[in-house]
């Protein structure tokens, strides 16, 4: 499993269905950033964290799961509408906000420890959500199946993870310093909501990586 091949492979997909992706994400992404800068300008700035992850955990399980969906579909040569695939996500919220909100949790722990474990289980996480929407797991089922599945694939999966996040929290870093402390509020919202679509192309990444180590699938519906 070559990383810089999964790269490619995942910029060209990301790029050839950009009229597809965009339509599908980008309105609940921005509704996200609204929502998140409009709450966090009426609350203390110590309370500012918590509630954004709360933000984050209603919107972004919709969002994942429909582009999730329409990877799914593509990989296999369907067309499903944008309605399609946002009523199939609706049904996947509660669980996959539950499985978000675990693994960022275990991020956030792992975190206060030291970057590496924080990285070691996001990498070991990076299946858990595939394993949810396309499987049909529990949270904890897919945690635990995603423990599993990459295991022998850790490295590769870490170089994946590094060639993605660390360029995205880059360009995170500038565009705040090109913003200054005095910040315009539409000029942060634009470039929040462009940051925010931006790290969908990791799903993207990780969706390769998932179809690479991911037994087949029987017409029975379990993996071989």
């Amino acid at each position: 499993m070559n990383p810089l091949n999964i790269l490619r492979d995942a910029l060209f997909f990301f790029t050839r269905n950009l009229g597809r992706i965009a339509p599908l994400c980008l309105p609940l992404v921005a509704l996200e950033c609204i929502v998140r800068a409009v709450l966090i300008s009426q609350i203390s700035p110590e309370h500012a964290p918590a509630y954004g992850l709360l933000v984050s955990l209603l919107f972004y399980p919709l969002y994942s799961a429909a582009l999730i969906l329409l990877l799914d579909a593509r990989s296999q040569g369907r067309r499903p509408s944008t309605r399609n695939l946002l009523a199939a996500a609706v049904p996947l919220w509660p669980a996959f906000a539950v499985l978000a909100g675990i693994s960022t949790l275990l991020i956030m722990l792992a975190a206060s420890v030291f970057v590496l474990p924080a990285l070691w289980v996001m990498v070991k996480l990076a299946f858990a959500e595939y394993l949810l929407v396309l499987r049909g797991l529990t949270p904890l089922q897919a945690m635990r199946d995603s423990f599993l599945l990459t295991v022998g694939h850790f490295w590769s999966l870490l170089a994946c993870v590094l060639l993605v996040i660390v360029p995205l929290w880059l360009f995170d870093d500038w565009t705040l310093r090109l913003l200054g402390q005095q910040s315009d509020a539409v000029g942060s919202l634009l470039l929040d909501c462009l940051n925010g679509f931006l790290q969908l192309f990791s799903t993207v990444v990780l969706f390769r990586c998932f179809m690479l180590c991911s037994p087949p699938i029987t017409e029975s519906g379990e993996a071989s």
